[in-house]
This record gives structure tokens, sequence and C-alpha cells, in this order.
């Protein structure tokens, strides 16, 4: 990306390893994520380019000298970000803060190419029992990010049995972020968008109910829809810092509120708006890692199967367009076939 609306496909030099911890990966799969989207809006320019891609999966085609969980020939999934797996925050089950860990792309290999140098490679890569063919791929591709921060936006705002959930989003995240509500045993489940094509989406994947509103209008109905009291929980899954009071504001009681999209205006929010009904408030960057293992068996067996998010197919030459689709609202999530 050389500067906002600007996404070229250039040739790099070809990844190789660099370290003896390190893998060479060959991709198969990647995704462009709603959070790319941030910096296609608003990047100011610059003659570099910075590589792209965080969801990604593929082939080990070499491995350093110190790797020992995956070798060359396994399909394996990358995380979003990559960590070593045994640093302090790592065994907390923290990976997204990991002390030795990074994103990828910058001057990293990005997903959305052909290669990609893993650092830390055993303590990032998920190997995967299936071949790179299998009609299941999509759906564990969404385990590199959006299926594990909708999961992390569920556990944080702790829903749980007969819980009633409110989702402010109905991109990607805010999808995945049903989904998991209604794996976690949710009762009620209502979603806050506003694009018919999503939110039906959203109900075939548990909402029962819509909310189009926005602001105080849809604080109002989410109160109206629980009984003039507020939803127990609150995803919110869009990063601004309307959205995140409107998740307040929509919170009963003793509710939690767990904020997962990426913050875009650095709006700050009041305490005061909060403070005495006692909600709690948590989220952040997912530590994806530390999620996988618990949730790929469901994947696998379709339980928990995200795959409908990716509503178009391009090849590297088509990137590009994807990301233009993506920001004009006309493709949900483009899954990229190098």
């Amino acid at each position: 990306m050389f500067g906002a609306g600007d996404v070229q496909v250039r040739e790099v030099p070809d990844a190789r390893l660099d370290r003896p911890t390190d893998a060479l990966l060959r991709v198969t799969h990647a995704a462009i994520c709603g959070s790319d989207l941030w910096r296609y809006q608003k990047l100011a320019p610059t003659p570099d380019g910075i590589r792209l891609g965080h969801e990604f999966l593929g082939v080990v085609e070499e491995t350093g000298a110190e790797v020992t969980s995956v070798r060359p020939g396994d399909l394996v999934l990358a995380p979003f970000k990559w960590s070593d797996g045994s640093c302090e925050f790592c065994r907390a089950g923290l990976h997204s803060s990991c002390l030795h860990g990074g994103f990828w792309g910058g001057a990293l290999d990005g997903g959305q190419g052909e290669r990609v140098r893993v650092p830390q490679a055993d303590g990032t890569l998920v190997p995967l029992p299936m071949e790179p063919d299998d009609p299941r791929v999509p759906a564990v591709l969404a385990l590199a990010d959006v299926l594990c921060t909708g999961h992390h936006a569920a556990l944080s705002a702790r829903v749980g049995p007969d819980s009633t959930v409110a989702v402010i989003g109905d991109g990607a995240v805010g999808l995945c972020a049903v989904l998991a509500a209604a794996r976690l045993g949710a009762s009620r489940i209502v979603v806050l968008g506003r694009h018919p094509r999503r939110t039906d989406l959203a109900r075939r994947f548990g909402a029962v109910e819509v909310v189009p509103e926005r602001g105080p209008a849809a604080v109002e109905r989410v109160k109206e829809l629980t009984g003039g009291h507020g939803a127990d929980a609150v995803l919110e899954c869009v990063g601004t810092g309307a959205a995140l009071r409107d998740a307040l504001d929509m919170t009963r009681p003793g509710g939690a509120v767990g904020y997962v999209g990426v913050p875009q205006d650095g709006e700050g929010v009041d305490v005061r708006r909060f403070y005495r009904r006692n909600i709690t408030l948590s989220g952040g960057v997912t530590p994806a890692r530390a999620y996988i293992p618990e949730l790929l068996p469901d994947v696998l067996s379709g339980r928990l199967d995200a795959a409908a998010i990716f509503d178009r197919t391009v090849g590297l030459d088509g990137v590009p367009d994807g990301y233009k689709a993506m920001a004009a609202r006309e493709a949900l999530k483009v899954l990229i076939r190098p």
C-alpha cells in the first residue's frame, strides 16, 4: 500500500530463512481484513509502500535448524501476530503481548503474497490435519484473526448460557462475534447493523433481532428489546469512540462490554457514563494463538463455521480491486488465492 486507496502488486525479494527458529511458508490462502481498510482510507503517501496481509495459511517449504513443531509439507495456520510461545506473556495466554513477537507486513513479509518468512515458527504456526484443497480451509482461515477476535469480544463481555447479547457492527468481526456468542450459549443475540446481506448472515449465525439505528436511537431500541435495562453483554466490533459510548450506554447494570474494534478516532469515554451502573469494560487485541487450539476442533467439525463471511475470491492480481470492493461495501471479506 503506497497511500490511501493505492494498493499495488509488486515484486519483492524472495522470502528466505534468516534465523534457525524461522520457517518458510508458501501461502495458499489469505484474506483482506476490515482493519486494513482504515489504512486504505487514510494512509499518508509512502514511497516504499507497506507490505500487507496478516490473515493467511499455507504449506511449509523449509524450516530452520531449531524448528521442531512443523516440517516441510505441513499445511499450517498463522495467527495475525507471531509469538515465541514461551515468554511470560505467552505462558499466561496473552500471545498478543509476546516479548519477542511482532506483526506481519511492514518490513517483514506480508500474507498477501506468495511466500512468508515466519519468525518463531514453533510458537506461531498451528499444523492443520487437512490438505490445501479441503473445503473447510476458508472456515479455518477465519481463525487467523476475525473468528478469534469475535471470540475474544464474547469472552471479555462474559457471555455465557442465558446471556442477552448485543453486537455492534455487521462486518466480519461482528458476524464472528455473533457466532462466538451463540457457541457460548447466549439465549438472545441482537446485532446492530444496516446492511441487509450482512444482517441476514448474522441471523443465520444466531442473531434473532436486527437494530439498524445508530447513536441514542440504537441505545433506546436495545433497551426496549431487553426489558428496559439493556443487554447483559455488549460486543463492540467497530472501533470508534461513538460505538464504544453506545456500547456502554446499552449495557444493563452489572453487565460487561467486550471491545475489540481497532480504535480509530482516539475519542475518550467519560467514566461517569457507566460508573454508577457497575459496568465492566474489557477487551483489546485478541491473543489468537491462545484461542486457536480450543476453537479449531469446532471449526473442523462444522459446529463453528464462519466460511460464509468470504463472499469474493481473487488472485494476487485482484487484490487492489478486492480492497476497492470492501471499501465500497460491495464485498464483506475477500479471500485471496495466490
